[in-house]
């Protein structure tokens, strides 16, 4: 029963501002008490004794009630992101010091789980983006360039009757490995966006997708885009291309449009459709859509998506200098 009660009064919630304020009242209490009791009458040494007493007593009170937020500071200061798993230890009677020591170690729980969740999803990604290119590779490009080996060994071998027509179609049989090869190349990273830069690869994108889904995609370039540097490049560029994508898949659009705006120390892009409009439970659930957020916070970039008549994803990205 003791040790219950105990426990009851060391679990108590005392915040800290009473922790000061009482302790410092009850000395200014006191010293009132004395000097009403017996007045200094001119008699210095007994102020300045009373003065220095409560200074003391309140620097004692102060030293005690603030230590724990100074060890707290230190121990944020020691904890390493890359190695997860170090908690603050929360110590003393429940205080503001114990909540916010609380909060800290229930954010890095955070952190640290969305960290690893990011990793996990980024890997998946890559294996199936791998395995994709793998099947592309074997299934594609590996059946036409044997054909292409078979045909060169024919001409080789002199069994063809019409030699040029042979040469020719091991020629168009080598263009369309180039091709493949290329298309290959362009899922990796776009060839157009380290020649010619991001504006002339956005257009060349929206080009490409409208003829392929039959999507009405309207450009506006307001004014010429600061040179970004290449992974932010490559960032925009995917964001573009990922929320275009969308639009085709789910939003039942006719028209969509890719607007870039410099501005003085950013540039602006948004993509706007008229479909049907994405809910919350999309914006919060979708892969592409959580993949697009982790592309741009890797840049240090702003990404938003609402509902404006259709969807609206607006993407800001820093422009450094």
């Amino acid at each position: 029963m003791k040790a219950r009660r105990g426990a009851a009064r060391a679990d108590r919630y005392i915040p800290l501002f009473w922790r000061i304020f009482v302790p410092n009242a009850t000395v200014l209490a006191v010293a009132g008490i004395v000097l009403a009791a017996e007045p200094a009458n001119g008699r210095v040494v007994i102020l300045a004794a009373g003065l220095l007493t409560m200074i003391s007593i309140n620097v004692a009170i102060m030293w005690r009630s603030f230590a724990p937020l100074g060890r707290l500071a230190h121990l944020m200061s020691e904890v390493d992101p890359l190695r997860p798993g170090r908690r603050i230890p929360v110590l003393g009677p429940p205080s503001e010091v114990t909540l916010v020591a609380q909060a800290f170690n229930e954010m890095l729980d955070r952190l640290e789980a969305e960290r690893r969740e990011s990793a996990r999803r980024e890997l998946s990604a890559q294996h199936a983006e791998r395995r994709h290119i793998a099947r592309e590779l074997h299934d594609e490009l590996g059946q036409t360039l044997t054909a292409l080996a078979l045909q060169l060994d024919r001409i080789a071998a002199g069994t063809v009757d019409d030699v040029p027509a042979a040469a020719t179609r091991a020629r168009d049989t080598a263009l369309e490995s180039v091709e493949s090869i290329r298309a290959l190349a362009r899922r990796l990273r776009p060839e157009i966006l380290d020649e010619l830069g991001l504006r002339p690869a956005i257009a060349d994108l929206c080009a490409r997708l409208g003829d392929r889904t039959g999507l009405r995609i309207e450009t506006e370039f307001r004014g010429e885009p600061a040179r970004l540097a290449p992974d932010a490049e490559l960032v925009v560029y995917r964001v573009v291309q990922e929320s275009l994508t969308n639009v085709v898949r789910h939003a039942g659009a006719d028209t969509a449009v890719v607007c870039l705006q410099p501005m003085p120390d950013a540039l602006v892009v948004t993509v706007v459709d008229d479909g049907r409009g994405i809910t919350p439970q999309d914006a919060a659930q979708g892969t592409g859509i959580r993949q697009m957020r982790e592309r741009v916070l890797l840049i240090g970039g702003e990404l938003t998506i609402d509902a404006a008549g259709g969807t609206r994803v607006r993407l800001r990205v820093p422009v450094e200098g």
